[in-house]
């Protein structure tokens, strides 16, 4: 049997743009996706701590170092710049690997850049 479990989480990013008129998705600083283990097209959640939405998409790969945070498509309706959000992307596991599981957790700072120089 497989579990679907949290692998991690970006906590506390801010939005920096919702662009209505993109094919939907979520755009990511490729540093901050590098950091939390975040691969292109991968499906993650996405939590508005704002308003209380909460959306599943998948990534696309952002500029290194931007800080950019966009909500595209749809969700574009649901989250506007400078919200708190999380992003949280999940594996599945094996009830033995599950025993073991220690999600990655970032923390980015207002600017979505990492302060933690060992994460980048």
């Amino acid at each position: 049997m497989f579990i679907s479990l949290l692998k991690s989480k970006i906590h506390c990013a801010h939005v920096t743009e919702a662009n209505l008129h993109y094919m939907g998705s979520i755009t990511i600083d490729g540093i901050l996706m590098d950091a939390a283990g975040i691969v292109p097209n991968e499906h993650v959640h996405v939590v508005n701590n704002n308003n209380g939405n909460r959306i599943e998409t998948y990534v696309i790969r952002g500029e290194e170092g931007s800080g950019e945070i966009c909500l595209n498509g749809a969700a574009a309706r649901k989250f506007q710049v400078g919200d708190e959000i999380i992003i949280m992307s999940f594996g599945m596991f094996s009830l033995e690997e599950a025993k073991g599981i220690k999600p990655k957790v970032i923390f980015p700072d207002k600017d979505n850049h990492i302060q933690n120089p060992a994460l980048r």
